[in-house]
């Protein structure tokens, strides 16, 4: 069985707001007050980006892994870690 196809995501743009990626061909915004991890992260860091499933992003030099889900609606997700 051929598993699905799906795109490597790639980090569009940063701003001292937050982060934009596409995944899918969306656009996802990752606000800095939502996702605090990725605040102090270089750009390499974000760029740095691996998909290892389909509904999962995975940074590994900042060990951050989020479900897409998280991503598209995080007020189902309401626990933040303090930065």
């Amino acid at each position: 069985m051929l598993g699905l196809d799906t795109f490597q995501p790639e980090i569009t743009h940063v701003s001292a707001h937050g982060l934009w990626i596409i995944a899918d061909e969306e656009e996802l915004h990752l606000p800095f007050e939502q996702f605090p991890w990725f605040k102090s992260a270089t750009i390499a860091q974000l760029n740095a980006v691996e998909r290892p499933s389909q509904n999962h992003l995975y940074w590994p030099e900042l060990d951050i892994d989020l479900a897409l889900d998280s991503i598209k609606h995080p007020e189902n997700y309401p626990l933040i870690a303090q930065s």
